[in-house]
């Protein structure tokens, strides 16, 4: 039987695939594999995306031309671990393979065939492939959280602060740090609003990623993020930062006063020119008329 394969390459952005082979490499290889085994391709699916969650928009479009197609096809990969890294898509394929739509699984580096022995070999495969995710993900937690009780910051650094290589934390901003401090000084004194605030950083060469003012939501974050006296939140955690602070702790309280202040509500007069104005009362709530 003369199979047609659908070729399917992967490569996530995310550092846990710093060490897979390039979406370039993966098609070259597998081409290559190809020609050596006489192997037909109808259709290559490519994507950039992790397949620790399902939700893989190629992977999805590869798995319903599988279902629709009216002959048995094969799929070719670097490895079953490009396929999936979830127990969802790894059943899907298991399924279909059962079901007969996919007569046949090539990976270079992994031997498949659709027997009880294979299909187990696969499962395993596949089960490996959740286990390094999942350790993955655990350990990643476990490193930030060991770098958040070493008063490190562990994400990209605020506005006003820059990488530190050496000490792998965050130190001022020469330029920009100071543009913060000026910034939450103006604030505390009743010297702006949200919307001159955005401007005046706006006039220091502050803007966004398109180039325009930040917007308010962006602004109220600057002003409300504990990180410039030194405190890391995490997921509603406070750990004291390793690093200097940019604002002290006086002017950072003003600021939210400042802030929770011009959050509530205006109340509007209205000046109401009529004849008899205030001759009347209502019964129930004594409002003058």
């Amino acid at each position: 039987m003369n199979i047609e394969y659908f070729l399917y390459v992967r490569k996530s952005t995310e550092s846990e695939e710093k060490q897979v082979m390039s979406i370039e490499a993966q098609h070259y290889e597998l081409n290559e594999f190809a020609r050596r085994e006489k192997i037909k391709i109808i259709g290559i699916f490519e994507e950039s995306k992790s397949a620790k969650d399902p939700g893989r928009t190629e992977f999805n479009k590869m798995i319903a031309q599988i279902q629709l197609s009216k002959k048995p096809v094969g799929v070719i990969a670097w490895h079953p671990d490009r396929l999936a890294r979830n127990s969802i898509d790894g059943g899907q394929i298991i399924y279909l393979v059962d079901t007969g739509k996919i007569c046949s699984l090539r990976f270079p580096t992994f031997w498949f065939e659709a027997t009880p022995q294979g299909k187990f070999m696969l499962q395993v495969a596949f089960g490996q492939s959740k286990y390094y995710s999942d350790s993955l993900s655990v350990n990643v937690k476990r490193g930030m959280r060991q770098k958040l009780r070493r008063g490190e910051w562990a994400n990209k650094p605020p506005l006003g602060y820059m990488s530190n290589l050496k000490t792998k934390n965050i130190e001022p901003d020469p330029v920009k740090g100071k543009i913060i401090q000026r910034l939450f000084a103006e604030f505390a004194e009743g010297k702006h609003s949200m919307k001159t605030a955005n401007e005046r950083l706006y006039f220091w060469g502050i803007t966004s990623k398109f180039g325009g003012l930040i917007s308010n939501s962006v602004m109220h974050l600057v002003l409300t993020n504990p990180v410039y006296i030194g405190i890391i939140m995490h997921q509603g955690e406070a750990f004291e930062g390793k690093f200097d602070p940019l604002v002290s702790k006086e002017t950072f309280d003003a600021v939210q006063a400042r802030l929770k202040d011009n959050s509530r509500p205006r109340r509007i007069k209205y000046k109401n020119d009529f004849p008899l104005t205030g001759l009347f009362k209502c019964g129930e709530c004594g409002r003058s008329e």
